[in-house]
């Protein structure tokens, strides 16, 4: 990581840090530096910029705004919109740069930035290392009001382009199943709470809705894709045929079957490949995955005749490996899907829309869809750190992960890495029973703890 990026973007709890009007008046003039260092005759030199529901995205967007205002360039405003139509939105508006004012998935104390290119895709780690020298050489400008002139304050443009464009990936048949169908849908009261609804009700879906009232303060509060037990006991509670949440920015997708079960993210990964497979239409005859992705993924697309290809942490990762061999379906178990063909980022809503198409395609439920997919029992922790020690320097806990994997072999595996967003230490474990996982993971949090000062 970065002196400023993270994994997936700027991020930090607003007021601390960077995470600050001043910080982001500061950007504005970097990122203008930037896009003028890159300068192509085919961007406009113009920001798109959308922000989720934290009361903190608009003092940050008014803060940018002033900057660029002040560096020369124009910002077309989205307004509230989940993330991924902020990639959008940069190719509608042959845009030079989208920023996404959004934590994602951590509470409203939280607030973060995404950038996307021209091209409507996260940059690349040498782009953040490049933007990271330039913020550095941007001096404070003195300023202690970060509000733009009144005449610069243009009107949102919305994101009915967004919903459009969703919509018409899609051919009326392929989803004429879902009018009638009841529908759970949880949008987090974040980004998704408006363009949701309004796309499943396009499609004459029976909503029941959760989390569609945000406050400013309430995103991800016991609500959305990092909490779905509410969306599965109201879709038995409801007698729903699918339950759909997402996280705060909209760029996850998390499901709940027919029977209340919360489906594994990988086995939804998995559920998307065998249904391409078996039409013949999975790109480069390969699925994109991450090394948090279980093993019985890779054993169930292979046996279906398909490919798994694995690549770091982060949908930034997934995305460059599919453009780099042609790959169109990738993801996270978290529930980042990727339909690069479709979107040039991951993208909670397309890919809600696009398991109602495999539903329809297939004639069945999910829990018969997702019984396909056999995945090895996997148990995870994550602890709380207050120093991200290289592990490498902890000799004790380097010799207890070498003792879990000696036991494990080529029958499961340990990965074991700091969070990019968050101060934690994140553990998986796969093995062949979750009896043998659980008591791997005793060895291994028993050292760290011990070796992290963790009380």
């Amino acid at each position: 990581m970065g002196r400023y990026f993270g994994t997936d973007g700027i991020r930090g709890r607003f007021g601390d840090d960077w995470m600050t009007e001043a910080f982001a008046f500061r950007l504005a003039f970097a990122l203008a530096r930037y896009i003028r260092s890159k300068a192509s005759t085919g961007a406009t030199g113009s920001i798109v910029l959308g922000r989720d529901t934290r009361a903190s995205g608009l003092l940050l967007e008014r803060a940018l705004q002033a900057g660029f205002e002040k560096a020369g360039l124009s910002v077309v405003f989205l307004g509230v919109v989940p993330t991924p139509a902020v990639a959008m939105a940069v190719l509608e508006h042959s845009a030079s740069m989208g920023i996404a004012l959004t934590a994602s998935h951590n509470p409203a104390s939280d607030n973060g930035i995404k950038l996307f290119n021209q091209r409507g895709e996260k940059y690349s780690v040498a782009d953040e290392a490049e933007l990271e020298d330039l913020i550095d050489q941007v001096s404070d400008a003195g300023d202690t009001e970060y509000l733009p002139s009144a005449s610069t304050l243009t009107e949102y443009t919305g994101a009915d382009f967004y919903q459009r464009a969703l919509l018409s990936n899609f051919p009326s048949e392929s989803l004429k199943g879902v009018r009638g169908m009841k529908i759970v849908l949880d949008c987090a009261n974040g980004a998704t709470y408006q363009t949701a609804p309004s796309v499943l009700n396009a499609l004459g879906a029976d909503l029941v809705l959760i989390g569609v009232n945000p406050d400013g303060e309430n995103i991800n509060s016991a609500v959305g894709s990092e909490c779905p037990d509410l969306l599965a006991k109201t879709v038995l509670a409801e007698g729903a045929a699918l339950g759909i949440a997402h996280d705060g920015d909209g760029d996850r997708l998390v499901v709940c079957d027919e029977r209340g079960s919360i489906v594994d993210g990988d086995a939804l990964l998995g559920v998307f490949a065998l249904s391409a497979l078996r039409r013949q239409s999975l790109a480069a005859n390969t699925l994109v995955v991450t090394v948090q992705s279980n093993l019985g993924l890779d054993h169930t697309v292979l046996a279906a005749g398909g490919c798994v290809e694995r690549v770091s942490v982060g949908d930034r990762n997934v995305a460059e490996k599919m453009r780099s061999i042609g790959a169109h379906l990738g993801g996270e178990s978290s529930g980042h899907i990727l339909f690069s063909n479709l979107c040039p980022t991951g993208d909670g809503l397309l890919a809600a829309l696009s398991l109602l198409e495999v539903l329809e395609y297939e004639g069945r439920t999910l829990s018969e869809l997702q019984a396909e997919v056999q995945l090895f029992p996997q148990v995870t922790q994550n602890l709380r750190v207050k120093e991200k020690i290289p592990l490498e320097d902890l000799p004790n806990l380097q010799k207890a992960i070498q003792e879990v994997e000696a036991e494990l072999a080529q029958n499961g595996r340990l990965l074991i890495r700091y969070s990019g967003t968050e101060a934690k230490l994140r553990i998986l474990i796969e093995a062949e029973s979750t009896k043998l996982a659980d008591q791997l993971m005793q060895i291994i949090v028993t050292e760290a703890c011990i070796s992290l000062s963790i009380p």
